[in-house]
């Protein structure tokens, strides 16, 4: 029978509400059973004191979610669906995933400089559009509108020699969406660089496809090693390596589409993550142009690094055979990307103000790199330091031989508020140099640099007088 230690609290809960609530308690705790009968209206209401409504609302409540039944001339019953729930679980402490703020300098890799961002010209298209085209409010097509993957593919072709046309193309929210979307559109095991980009290999592992680790040399990675694997797939980044800095050479390049070819469902993925910042040369033509648009090449690119890493904007080009899967497996799904940036980046891309602020940035972060540099060369000690990987890119590996190990120099930097990481951050199984470090400045200000690399001489002791 129902025993309630019930008192009317002094708050502005109902009463109604607090008996209700008392009511539950009991049943989801196992004092009340399924099946048990409830006291009357009237005899509980004068058990506690209550009005008869007060006890009717509070019945009306737990029947109407399904706590009790009413009977007609019988009363309430405790449904019989309805048991003791089980204790809750001890909660779990979960880590920080917020974006690290408490750094001075920041010299991580995926930092940018969001005052190169062309807001004026890029908020005055997304105003146009919102007043112009309220048809954008409804949904488009999966693999993203026909006429932005038109202006990439325009793109693509002129300027990274990318063969393909716009069916294609499969635009999405970031390069980390598109792998695993690709992820179930082939077969692993899949060869990865070492060292390589972390993130990629953890979302393919998230999707079952074992990856295989092969170190890479000055020239990348190559394809003598994939022959020794049972690897069906290979994730390269053959324009400049992450994190290395390395380009990889025609030869290695024809190599590689030679191994691909030679079996039926073998696939080159190719990141093309940032090749548009090359410093020296116009950048190296795609190894999917090379291959040609039969070829076995997925090529990767994304628009987040040169804009803005919160515009969640990147595509992925697909041979055929890999198209019709998509179409198969994923033509139902929406696009993530919403339709007013697709909009915004086609105008940006037809209009030429995408190629003007590569311009301008590359500009930027060209001078960055070389004033980063040259002040370290002041600071430091003449042939102590080593610098690779400078002529493409945000950021470039620096080999400090100081007598500290990497390990070291990373954690001075840390608890002295600089953000950095080392070479071996980005190792599987292959033995870095010990000294080496990864300084990304495409969010390093250029009156940081000074301070930042005085600062760094001295905490790593070797300072020049």
């Amino acid at each position: 029978m129902l025993q309630l230690s019930f008192s009317a609290e002094q708050s502005s809960t109902p009463l109604y509400e607090q008996l209700y609530r008392a009511i539950v308690q009991q049943i989801q705790q196992g004092q009340l059973l399924p099946g048990e009968k409830l006291p009357g209206k009237r005899r509980l209401s004068e058990t506690l004191s209550v009005s008869i409504n007060t006890v009717n609302t509070a019945y009306q409540l737990l029947v109407a979610e399904g706590y009790l039944e009413a009977r007609p001339k019988s009363g309430f019953f405790v449904q019989s669906s309805v048991g003791p729930i089980a204790a809750s679980c001890q909660p779990v402490t979960l880590p920080n995933l917020s974006p690290v703020s408490s750094f001075q300098y920041d010299l991580s890799t995926g930092g940018i400089d969001t005052s190169l961002f062309p807001f004026r010209t890029w908020g005055r298209i997304q105003r146009e559009l919102l007043y112009s085209q309220p048809e954008l409010l409804n949904r488009g097509h999966a693999q993203g509108d026909y006429n932005l993957r038109c202006a990439i593919a325009e793109y693509l072709r002129a300027y990274r020699a990318v063969d393909c046309t716009p069916e294609q193309i499969v635009v999405g929210a970031g390069i980390e969406y598109l792998v695993g979307i690709l992820a179930h559109l082939v077969s692993g095991p899949i060869a990865v660089e070492d060292p390589g980009y972390r993130r990629t290999q953890q979302i393919l592992t998230n999707s079952s496809i074992p990856c295989i680790p092969l170190p890479i040399d000055a020239h990348g990675l190559n394809a003598d090693l994939l022959q020794q694997t049972n690897a069906n797939l290979v994730y390269v980044t053959p324009s400049h390596q992450f994190p290395t800095g390395a380009v990889m050479p025609v030869g290695r390049r024809a190599a590689l589409l030679q191994w691909a070819s030679s079996q039926p469902e073998r696939y080159i993925i190719e990141d093309d993550y940032d090749s548009e910042f090359r410093f020296d040369l116009r950048p190296l033509p795609s190894l999917q142009g090379m291959a040609g648009n039969g070829g076995p090449v997925v090529y990767l690119s994304t628009f987040s690094r040169s804009l803005a890493p919160s515009i969640r904007i990147a595509c992925m080009v697909l041979p055929q055979n890999l198209l019709q899967r998509f179409h198969s497996d994923f033509s139902s799904y929406s696009c993530t990307v919403g339709r007013f940036e697709q909009q915004t980046l086609r105008i940006f891309l037809q209009e030429g103000h995408f190629l003007r602020h590569l311009s301008r940035c590359r500009n930027q972060y060209r001078n960055r790199m070389r004033l980063l540099t040259a002040a370290l060369t002041q600071v430091f000690p003449k042939d102590m330091l080593t610098f690779s990987g400078q002529h493409t890119g945000l950021h470039l590996l620096l080999s400090c031989n100081c007598g500290l190990s990497e390990e070291e120099l990373v954690s001075r930097a840390k608890n002295a508020g600089i953000r950095l990481s080392g070479l071996s951050d980005y190792c599987f199984h292959t033995s870095c140099n010990p000294h080496t470090l990864v300084l990304g400045y495409g969010a390093l200000k250029t009156e940081q640099i000074e301070p930042l690399t005085h600062l760094l001489a001295t905490i790593w002791g070797v300072g020049l007088p």
